[in-house]
């Protein structure tokens, strides 16, 4: 058996973290990394279920092994093996199918893993699913995905995270603490706080997301703190004074919105209204007036008429966002949303995330032209063009300079003075 190990990961931050964390169980045990284009004798696919092209391109990555090294050993993980098993038990050559909640299971696979003659399926019910599986990334040194939480209680319409990843759940504060100091002491400057549903922190520990941001700010070393993607109804104003108050918190906001029509939210079961979202980001402005502010909408979704989609559109021109990510709606097997009419043809969907795309462009410039002339704090990274080097400030706009060796993972004071380009701006130090 070889030593060469190759990693394939589709989907969100929590993936990413999870497979890191899955690599160094390999590490541990003598396999070398290697790139997943090349030969390996061991190649993990960390899937997604989001849409129906995540789950084709969780299907590619294990021909695409398979032809790089068909004696290779094969393992299968994350939200489309747990929900899906059937459709990697039906391609040859797959030998390892585990589960969203197994992850863990691989360490102890690596000390005996060999090539099988039919898959070994290692899965758990999504009622069953308690462990909570510690993750972080460390990707080039400077910043870390820190899975904080796993699992979600919502169910919305549309959704099959609670079937793939089980109920809401989370490792004690105490715990992640150690581990957000670790991470600190290899010098990590920033850490990304994830998971399915991160705001709803707190309920397999009796404590509160609230205390774990209070705790994380207390960490020696630890430079920056940022959020990933929080649901409204659970970004409380408490948090988001803090994250005003306390400089380690950045002022980086992504929330979901999904519709911006009252009709449709009801219908996909989501959370919250647009009053309450509008009253979120009208609270974001006055504490935090530069904060980079994100929003999800999905498109296309059944149900969603034309006068429903236009409502959507008059809300989201009405707010003050810096970026809109959409997603075109794929119909996920035994989700209540399969069934809504009417049903939106992919013409339609292509032609509404068109036009949330020309939004989102709008809302993007007006955001970056009023950051001209404002002065911030650069992390910078190792990513290099050319003779450039790129950082993003705290308030989540990429910026480039002259590249200089010295610059990598150091946090700078700028100033915002132009564009490189659409998506990036030019700085000079202070």
């Amino acid at each position: 058996m070889g030593n060469k190990v190759a990693f394939y990961t589709l989907g969100c931050k929590l993936n990413f973290a999870e497979t890191s964390t899955i690599s160094h169980f390999f590490e541990k045990e003598g396999y070398k990394i290697v790139a997943f284009k090349e030969f390996a004798d061991v190649y993990v696919i960390n899937t997604c279920s989001v849409t129906a092209n995540a789950n084709k391109k969780s299907r590619n990555a294990v021909s695409r092994a398979k032809n790089k090294n068909p004696d290779a050993i094969i393992i299968a993980t994350g939200c489309y093996a747990q929900l899906k098993p059937e459709d990697f038990t039906n391609i040859t050559g797959i030998d390892y199918i585990i589960g969203a909640n197994d992850k863990d299971k691989i360490a102890t696979i690596i000390k005996s893993i060999e090539k099988k003659e039919t898959s070994v399926l290692i899965t758990t019910d999504h009622k069953d699913m308690t462990r909570f599986f510690s993750s972080a990334s460390y990707g080039e040194r400077t910043r870390s995905f820190f899975k904080i939480q796993d699992g979600c209680d919502y169910f919305c319409a549309y959704c099959t995270i609670p079937y793939a990843r089980g109920r809401s759940r989370n490792e004690s504060i105490a715990n992640l603490i150690i581990q957000a100091k670790d991470i600190a002491k290899k010098g990590i400057k920033e850490i990304i706080l994830t998971g399915v549903n991160i705001g709803d922190f707190g309920k397999s520990t009796n404590e509160s997301f609230y205390d774990l941001l209070q705790a994380l700010t207390k960490i020696e070393g630890l430079e920056r703190i940022r959020l990933s993607s929080i649901e409204p109804n659970l970004l409380t104003d408490a948090i988001i004074e803090l994250v005003a108050q306390n400089k380690k918190i950045m002022p980086h906001f992504h929330i979901p919105l999904q519709s911006g029509s009252d009709a449709m939210l009801k219908m996909i079961k989501r959370k919250y209204d647009t009053n309450l979202f509008r009253k979120k980001i009208e609270k974001i402005r006055l504490n935090l007036p530069n904060a980079f502010i994100g929003i999800d909408l999905i498109v296309g979704l059944n149900g969603e008429t034309d006068a429903l989609f236009t409502e959507t559109i008059n809300f989201i021109k009405s707010l003050d966002v810096s970026f809109i990510h959409h997603f075109k709606y794929s119909e996920r097997e035994g989700t209540p949303a399969v069934k809504f009419t009417p049903k939106t043809n992919s013409h339609t969907k292509d032609k509404r995330a068109e036009t949330i795309t020309n939004i989102s462009k709008l809302k993007h410039k007006e955001f970056q032209d009023k950051q001209i002339g404002t002065k911030h704090v650069v992390l910078f990274e190792s990513s290099r063009k050319d003779n450039t080097i790129f950082g993003f400030t705290d308030n989540y706009i990429k910026v480039a300079t002259q590249y200089k060796k010295e610059l990598i993972n150091t946090i700078k004071k700028v100033e915002i003075t132009g564009f490189v380009d659409s998506d990036t701006m030019s700085i000079k130090f202070i």
